[in-house]
């Protein structure tokens, strides 16, 4: 069944919209705070549309990540008794703002990097940081080089890939996408 296709085009077509860099910076603002969606996938098929803008998307995607991180700083610094520890427990975070509690106890400021480079989940790191009353600037030098290590490399190795890249991956969209669906599925029962 060929689901992934359609949706794949739409979002190709989209990703070249005039409103697609302000949307990116949106998506990579919330996701530093609270949003689910990584903004890679955003920016890989923006990248792909339009391969001349791959640094100033990759640019936007970090400044814009940062700031995110910054505010959820400062919500971790000031608010997380009041709001953000009953958004923990009523979402079911708790777990992973405890094993990143620990984390910082044995890492420190490199787990603001590791999360800003890595999938781990960065809204936590970032509440985490501020909770702990981490120093600020040494956060803000973590989140900077991990998340823009990230973001230009996501955006170099799909300007890389170019055309030849985004061929491949028209063709083999539907195939990718159930591979990623039984993936998660499986990924839900071995992790239950």
């Amino acid at each position: 069944m060929k689901i992934f296709s359609p949706l794949y085009q739409w979002t190709m077509r989209w990703a070249t919209h005039t409103a697609a860099p302000k949307v990116l910076a949106v998506l990579s603002f919330a996701e530093s705070v609270f949003f689910p969606i990584p903004p890679d996938v955003l920016l890989a098929p923006m990248v792909l549309s339009k391969p001349e803008n791959a640094w100033r998307l990759a640019m936007i995607t970090t400044l814009a990540s940062v700031v995110g991180g910054v505010l959820g700083y400062l919500l971790g610094f000031w608010l997380f008794e009041p709001v953000i520890k009953p958004l923990l427990i009523e979402f079911n975070y708790m777990d992973k703002f405890q094993h990143a509690m620990d984390w910082f106890a044995d890492y420190g400021v490199w787990v603001v990097f590791l999360a800003g480079f890595s999938p781990i989940p960065y809204k936590v790191f970032t509440l985490s940081a501020g909770f702990l009353q981490m120093m600020f600037l040494p956060f803000l030098l973590a989140s900077a080089i991990g998340r823009g290590m990230r973001f230009y490399l996501v955006a170099g190795l799909i300007k890389a890939g170019g055309e030849k890249m985004e061929a491949k991956l028209r063709n083999s969209v539907d195939i990718i996408g159930w591979a990623v669906v039984f993936a998660a599925i499986a990924l839900y029962f071995i992790l239950r």
